[in-house]
């Protein structure tokens, strides 16, 4: 097949979140199944051209814009693997310091430039003659794709066999926009109805997206049945119940040679599931780098994210107050609300020696707290699917999970199943719980026959690409059966 691959943000090109990840890893292990797989991403300010091989696949790209029109530049790359990215090239529009918006909100423009980007594709594909089987479209900045392919491109040759896919990665990002940003896709006001893109009296890309694709799939099978619902549907629960049979669950996977404990550059010792005594090293490494006390014994719980609700900062907060009084240690590494800023940094500074709080963003900070902790709290209020667990199994570091999402359909908690369990989890929303999901997995660390089993277990986890990959081509191929696929 034929597979157009469109994302807002591609590793390692562009990244805010799971999302940068999975667009880049994907297309790469399809593209070693034998199969032909083509990117598209805006070419923000973050992309070096040369830092990579890119080369102009089209000098001028007109696209209209409601009654004018916008010009754009297309650069193309070809990976190692035989996949290729392509870049929509727009100054204006891209050329910033982040991707959607900054710490005061989003950009003002955004229906513009993702307008912009997704119209930018089509007009790319069609000027190039490239005839995809299937175009996988990624969250809210892409779901307008599947409608030009039922509308305004019904009738372009090259799109006459073209399926498409939809996954959304996180309902709560919608890309809902005024009434008057409709002129700017070319549509016509017969799409703004409620059975098609309206949304509450504004234009909803996201809606586009769920209302025209082929299919539909989410990023774990727990969020496709969990969105279906009002407390997660974000206001779309009926109409995703329209499309129920078209809505797929498959979860993520994670990039093992990128996140690989045996050849990771970034931590300090190398280690395996056979030579986990190494990972030791990292452990005091971490603890002379946060100034915690050196003492191997002493388990560390280390978080990774975005400090929002979204990922349970508002129980985590009161848990590690009640944290104080257990034997452990606590790292934090992520940035997000200013309000959770302060309060993480007062209970950072009054706990040295046994918290430490960095409010930043980076990567290789966090390879090293994957490697040297001992756990890793993951409290998510909701989870579509959650990367930081896949890598924690990866790295031998144990993942505390709320039972939510894809916490849920990747963690298997090891007091309730002690032969293939891989962590802990707990199902309510309450600082309570986490605690205590906290003190079952110390009793396990002192368990040392137990705790080696556990670890064990969870480096033996595979989330690898391989099998999701698998999952998404056996879709691909029943949406584009009428096709002859």
């Amino acid at each position: 097949m034929l597979i157009v691959n469109v994302a807002p943000e591609v590793v390692p090109f562009a990244k805010t979140g799971g999302l940068g990840d999975v667009a880049g890893s994907l297309p790469i292990e399809l593209q070693q199944l034998g199969h032909q797989v083509m990117t598209f991403l805006p070419r923000y300010k973050t992309v070096n051209l040369k830092d990579y091989d890119f080369t102009v696949a089209a000098d001028r790209i007109a696209v209209p814009l409601s009654s004018s029109t916008e010009e754009g530049r297309v650069y193309k790359y070809r990976h190692p693997s035989g996949a290729e990215f392509y870049l929509i090239d727009h100054p204006g529009f891209f050329d910033r310091d982040e991707l959607y918006g900054t710490p005061m909100g989003d950009y003002p423009d955004n229906d513009h430039r993702f307008i912009f980007f997704q119209r930018a594709v089509m007009e790319t594909l069609r000027i190039l003659r490239i005839k995809p089987d299937v175009i996988h479209c990624h969250d809210w900045q892409t779901g307008l794709i599947p409608v030009y392919i039922k509308t305004l491109y019904a009738k372009e040759p090259v799109f006459a066999k073209t399926k498409t896919l939809f996954t959304i990665h996180n309902l709560a990002y919608q890309g809902n926009f005024p009434p008057d940003s409709l002129p700017l896709t070319g549509l016509g006001w017969e799409e703004f109805k409620m059975e098609k893109l309206e949304l509450y009296g504004k234009m909803s890309c996201l809606k586009g997206g769920i209302v025209y694709s082929d299919a539909i799939t989410t990023v774990s099978e727990s969020y496709s049945r969990q969105i279906q619902k009002e407390e997660f549907g974000c206001g779309l629960e009926g109409v995703l119940a329209t499309r129920r049979g078209q809505i797929h669950g498959i979860i993520n996977g994670i990039d093992y040679d990128y996140w690989n404990p045996e050849t990771d550059p970034d931590i300090k010792a190398h280690y395996t599931l056979k030579s986990f005594a190494a990972k030791r090293e990292n452990k005091t490494a971490l603890q002379k780098a946060d100034e915690l006390k050196l003492d191997p014994e002493i388990p560390i719980y280390g978080f990774i994210s975005r400090l929002v609700d979204q990922k349970g900062i508002d129980i985590l907060i009161p848990a590690l107050e009640k944290m104080v009084d257990l034997d452990c240690q606590f790292v934090l590494l992520g940035t997000g609300d200013e309000k959770y800023h302060s309060l993480l940094r007062m209970i950072g500074k009054s706990n040295r020696g046994r918290f430490s709080v960095h409010i930043v963003f980076d990567p290789k900070m966090a390879k090293r707290i994957y490697a040297g902790s001992d756990f890793l709290l993951v409290p998510s209020y909701y989870e579509p699917c959650g990367l930081a667990q896949l890598v924690a199994l990866r790295y031998g570091t144990v993942p505390v999970v709320r039972s939510t999402g894809g916490l849920a359909d990747t963690i298997r908690d090891f007091d309730h199943d002690p032969v293939q369990g891989n962590g802990f989890s707990f199902q309510d929303y309450t600082s309570d719980a986490l605690v205590d999901a906290v003190k079952r997995s110390l009793a396990v660390y002192r368990n040392q026959k137990k705790f080696d089993t556990l670890i064990k277990n969870a480096m033996s986890s595979n989330y690898s690409w391989t099998a999701s990959a698998k999952k998404y081509i056996e879709l691909y191929g029943k949406i584009c059966a009428c096709s002859g696929i």
